[in-house]
């Protein structure tokens, strides 16, 4: 069984290679499978480097425009979607704008799509501060939303060092199936950590295999003599917080201390979250190295392959890699909706959310607050 896939928000390709990727095959020899048929994103690097990467073989397919300007009518039919709707008004990072920001409200193009072209399943993400943004609100009207566009939905805070990625990044993915179809989504079961495989660390993600020299996206970024210096005072670990630097390289700033200000990695833990951002020293750093990685290295973070090419500068690979979802996590959820649908069974665990709990608990606090 193929499922034809449109997507939303595509960004460079990530959730795309993982539901590339992933394949399941029923106990009658049927293959289950994703295939693309559409996608969009705002930003023209990163549809460029979705349609080298993901449908080489039909880039026309790949509509870089805004949400807001696109015609669903020109769009093919659709059995699967995918949408990563934009997370700058609910990230922990910034203002947090929720629904009442500029990118916030984007999601109901998602839900514009599950009512116009019904798809069988859906999968969508953001980042987990959405669960608090405009004090819950955001998250309750975006599952109600997608419930009442005739889903039963799944939602759940996945934490991907959880599933072998060597990143501790965590984001809430909701996974929808339509109300007419009698399959039950379940959250597939971690594998890594306490009791489980070890994690995946930092170490083995950069040099087991190494690097090619002449890799993709593999260029080294120029540090001036101070924060080569300064690098080379902060242990694995830790940050340009850390309290035996020297006077004279220490950091003049007032207020909050973000702890990713030249952070160097642990090599025997996963690594920190993978960010777009790039500048005042959140390029993520080397643990025995001064230097910041390599955007190669970032994207095998990510769990991209090597063979993945970004396409743009550099400040706009860094800025894909960084938004993406890690490919290799996105496989293993869109496996288990193959496994769904096949009637495979596979381990699981209950979701962080029963979307209508959340909901009901969402309103009797806006009466309380009336």
């Amino acid at each position: 069984m193929i499922f034809k896939k449109g997507e939303l928000f595509c960004g460079p390709g990530g959730l795309a290679l993982g539901a590339k990727m992933a394949r399941v095959v029923d106990q009658n020899g049927v293959e289950y499978k994703v295939e693309h048929e559409w996608a969009n994103d705002i930003d023209e690097f990163a549809c460029k480097t979705y349609a080298h990467n993901i449908c080489p073989d039909k880039p026309h397919t790949v509509i870089q425009k805004d949400v807001r300007k696109l015609d669903l009518d020109s769009l093919g039919e659709i059995d699967a979607f995918a949408f990563g709707f934009p997370c700058n008004d609910y990230s922990n990072v910034g203002e947090r704008k929720g629904l009442e920001g500029e990118y916030g409200p984007l999601y109901t193009y998602g839900v514009k799509v599950l009512r116009k072209f019904r798809p069988k399943w859906f999968i969508a993400e953001n980042v987990s501060g959405l669960q608090s943004a405009n004090d819950g609100l955001a998250f309750s009207m975006i599952l109600k939303d997608l419930k009442e566009s005739g889903y039963r939905i799944t939602p759940h805070l996945y934490k991907f060092e959880d599933y072998g990625i060597p990143q501790t990044r965590h984001r809430i993915i909701i996974v929808g199936i339509r109300d007419d179809i009698n399959k039950e989504f379940k959250v597939p079961a971690p594998t890594h950590g306490e009791g489980r495989l070890p994690y995946k660390t930092a170490r083995q993600a950069l040099t087991e295999p190494p690097i090619p020299s002449n890799a993709f996206n593999h260029e080294m970024t120029r540090h001036s003599s101070k924060v080569i210096e300064l690098l080379n005072h902060i242990p694995a670990g830790e940050n340009a917080w850390y309290e035996e630097i020297p006077e004279h390289l220490r950091l003049n700033v007032k207020g909050a201390r973000i702890s990713q200000i030249y952070r160097r990695l642990h090599p025997d833990l996963p690594a920190y979250t993978v960010t777009g951002s790039g500048g005042g020293g959140t390029h993520m750093y080397h643990w025995s190295e001064p230097r910041a990685l390599t955007n190669r290295e970032r994207a095998r973070l990510q769990t991209f392959p090597d063979d993945f090419v970004f396409m743009g500068g550099k400040e706009k690979v860094r800025q894909q890699i960084g938004m993406a979802v890690p490919p290799e996590g996105a496989k293993i959820i869109i496996e288990a909706i193959l496994k769904t649908f096949a009637g495979i069974e596979y381990e699981s665990v209950e979701p962080k959310w029963s979307a209508d709990e959340f909901m009901h608990q969402q309103l009797e606090l806006d009466l309380i607050s009336v």
